[in-house]
C-alpha cells in the first residue's frame, strides 16, 4: 500500500515560489513520461485501476506500475501499488506494439495479474503526459514538486510518500501558510486528470 500526501498548488506562480523555497533542500530532478495502457473496452480504467510505463530522464531507466483501488480523502491518498523495472528499449517498443507486453507474462508479474486478475489479453496504448519532479529533502520528508504537463494544460501538485501522513500532512501546509502560498487539497489523481481531458477545477 502506497500512502500519500498530495496537495494541488493552484500556478506556476505557487510552483516556483515553493520551489525557491525549498531550493537548499533540493536533491535531485526527475523528468519523467509516462504512458498508460488499457483494453480495448477499458478493463482497468473501469476498476478504478491504472497500468503504466515510465520513462525517466530520457530512457536513463523505465518502470512498469500497475495500480488499483485508490483512494483520495483530505488530501491523503492510499493505493495499491506494484512496480518492476524494465530495460527502457524494450520498454519503447511496446508503445507502438502493445501487446507485446503480453509476453512478458511468464517474467511479469505484473503481467500475470492482469491476465489472471482481470482477464486481459490485449492492449492498446492510451498516451500519457510528461511530469517535471523536484525532489527536496525537508525536515526528513522527501518532498516530490511536480510540474504536470498534459495535452490539454499543466497542473502543479506538491506529493510526500509517508508512513504517518496526516502530521506530515500537516508540516507541509505549515510550511506552505507561513509561506503565503496557496493549496488545495487533491481531490483527483494525476492519472484520473488524463483520463477527464481537463484540469481539476478547483
Amino acid at each position: 500500500m502506497e500512502v500519500e500526501v498530495k496537495l494541488r498548488l493552484p500556478n506556476s506562480q505557487s510552483h516556483q515560489k515553493l520551489s525557491n523555497l525549498l531550493s537548499p533542500f533540493h536533491t535531485t530532478t526527475l523528468i519523467q513520461e509516462n504512458i498508460f495502457f488499457d483494453t480495448p473496452t477499458t478493463t482497468l480504467a473501469v476498476s478504478n485501476a491504472a497500468f503504466r510505463l515510465r520513462f525517466y530522464n530520457l530512457d536513463s531507466y523505465a518502470v512498469l506500475s500497475f495500480k488499483s483501488k485508490p483512494e483520495l480523502t483530505q488530501g491523503i491518498s492510499r493505493v495499491e501499488e506494484h512496480e518492476e523495472p524494465i530495460d527502457p528499449s524494450l520498454a519503447r517498443s511496446f508503445l507502438t506494439d502493445p501487446n507485446g507486453l503480453l509476453g512478458l507474462s511468464n517474467k511479469s508479474q505484473i503481467m500475470e495479474k492482469l491476465k489472471g486478475e482481470f482477464g486481459v489479453d490485449e492492449l492498446i496504448c492510451l498516451g500519457g503526459f510528461k511530469n517535471v519532479r523536484g525532489v527536496y529533502d525537508w525536515k526528513g520528508l522527501k518532498l516530490e514538486v511536480d510540474e504536470t504537463v498534459y495535452d490539454f494544460g499543466v497542473c502543479y501538485e506538491i506529493e510526500c510518500e509517508s508512513k504517518e501522513p496526516e502530521r506530515d500532512k500537516e508540516l507541509i501546509e505549515g510550511l506552505l501558510m507561513e509561506n503565503g502560498i496557496d493549496f488545495v487539497y487533491s481531490d483527483i489523481n494525476k492519472f484520473g486528470v488524463f483520463m477527464s481531458g481537463k484540469l481539476p477545477s478547483k
